[in-house]
């Protein structure tokens, strides 16, 4: 299992509304950030993220528009567009979707506006850098993950649980699950248990019991945090049913400690948040960015302390 070298900043708390400034606030000359999210303010990754991202803020003396779409595409697009029109020093947003930002980009990039994707990627839109997880790779590695341990054989049809299917993560990490799934005869299925996290319980409790899958990849954390309960609920004990996917949350983290999810994976979200803010600063500067930052590690029983002793200061 990978070791965290990374020392995460502790989470800010998330002022209301749906945008917010850092707690760096405008001053004259001060450089001027937009960074757009699909995620949602009171999602316990995008906390962590923003902790980042705000320290950033106020390291790096910057000014920063952090705005939170909560799974409206039409809100960030439309958050992309005034950020376009206010001129800034730089914009850093996530691409839940493929093509979403195909225009916006080659916009900001005729006017000279750095753009940074963080998240969830987009290459094609032609975007400057990425901080954040491999998607294709995750899947991949979850997969191999149950290979390597013999937990998956031929003929088996993994349970593959997603709160959003057709977003790209859920494209991405399939696709790399089938890479190495596929050529073995795996069977896998994408299940829609949608964002309402009551929902995702019954949804997925329905589920196991009515196919008692042979192996779990939860390829979102909101999915990953439910598979206690989830277990809890179809009367499955800890351990017989092998799971990975997701880690972000003190929940599965802890459901990790306790033997209900074998493995799972660290976006290490405070530094997720920092970096765009640090690869803005540097472009606005003159320097060049066209690098990417991967933030991922896998975790099991072994290597969770850290992590939750991270949650458990917060």
């Amino acid at each position: 299992m990978l070791k965290f070298g990374l020392k995460l900043a502790a989470a800010a708390t998330v002022l209301a509304g749906v945008a917010f400034g850092s707690a760096a606030q405008a001053q004259d000359g001060e450089k001027t950030f937009y960074l757009l999210s699909h995620g949602g303010p009171s999602d316990a990754f995008w906390i962590d993220w923003n902790a980042g991202a705000t320290k950033a803020c106020d390291q790096l003396k910057v000014t920063c528009k952090i705005s939170f779409s909560g799974g409206d595409m039409a809100a960030q697009k439309e958050a992309f567009n005034s950020a376009l029109a206010a001129k800034p020093d730089g914009i850093a947003t996530t691409s839940a979707q493929p093509g979403l930002w195909t225009e916006e980009v080659k916009a900001a990039k005729a006017a000279g506006i750095p753009i940074v994707f963080f998240n969830t990627d987009d290459p094609a839109t032609g975007r400057q850098a990425y901080v954040g997880a491999d998607l294709k790779e995750a899947g991949a590695i979850w997969a191999k993950y149950l290979v390597d341990h013999k937990m998956v054989k031929q003929g088996d049809k993994v349970f593959l649980p997603v709160e959003v299917p057709g977003a790209s993560y859920q494209q991405l990490e399939t696709e790399g699950i089938a890479g190495v799934f596929d050529p073995l005869g795996i069977k896998y299925d994408v299940v829609d248990c949608g964002t309402d996290p009551a929902g995702i319980i019954a949804k997925m409790t329905d589920y196991m019991v009515a196919n008692n899958p042979p192996a779990i990849i939860a390829l979102g954390d909101s999915v990953a945090a439910s598979v206690k309960r989830v277990f809890d609920g179809a009367g499955v004990p800890a351990g017989k049913i092998p799971v990975v996917g997701w880690g972000n949350s003190k929940e599965t983290a802890q459901a990790v400690k306790d033997g209900f999810v074998n493995a799972a994976a660290w976006q290490y979200p405070s530094a997720q948040g920092f970096m765009p803010v640090a690869l803005l600063s540097l472009a606005a500067s003159g320097e060049p960015i066209g690098y990417d930052i991967h933030t991922f590690g896998l975790y099991d029983a072994s290597s969770v302390e850290p992590i939750l002793k991270l949650y458990d200061k917060k």
